[in-house]
């Protein structure tokens, strides 16, 4: 079976064993593929990079959420209500 490599860099999961922190390095700041058998068995994000992925993430499910409310009708809201 054949599987996309969605890096630009990839290693060993036996060189991950060795060395992790070289393969975050090998990345520069880039997810590294980590394969077994040549065949990738999961990625090695760097945290800075998780991160930047999880604030877009939520950026894309609030637009959605956004957009779902956009055409709902508006609450006047007094705030001496509240």
């Amino acid at each position: 079976m054949v599987h996309p490599i969605l890096s630009d860099s990839t290693t060993s999961i036996s060189d991950l064993k060795k060395n992790p922190m070289a393969v975050v390095e090998q990345g520069e700041g880039f997810p590294v593929a980590v394969l077994n058998r040549n065949q990738p068995v999961f990625y090695c994000v760097p945290a800075e990079a998780y991160e930047l992925l999880m604030d877009k993430l939520e950026d894309m499910e609030l637009s959605a959420l956004v957009n779902a409310r956009l055409d709902q009708p508006e609450i006047e809201v007094n705030i001496d209500d509240l």
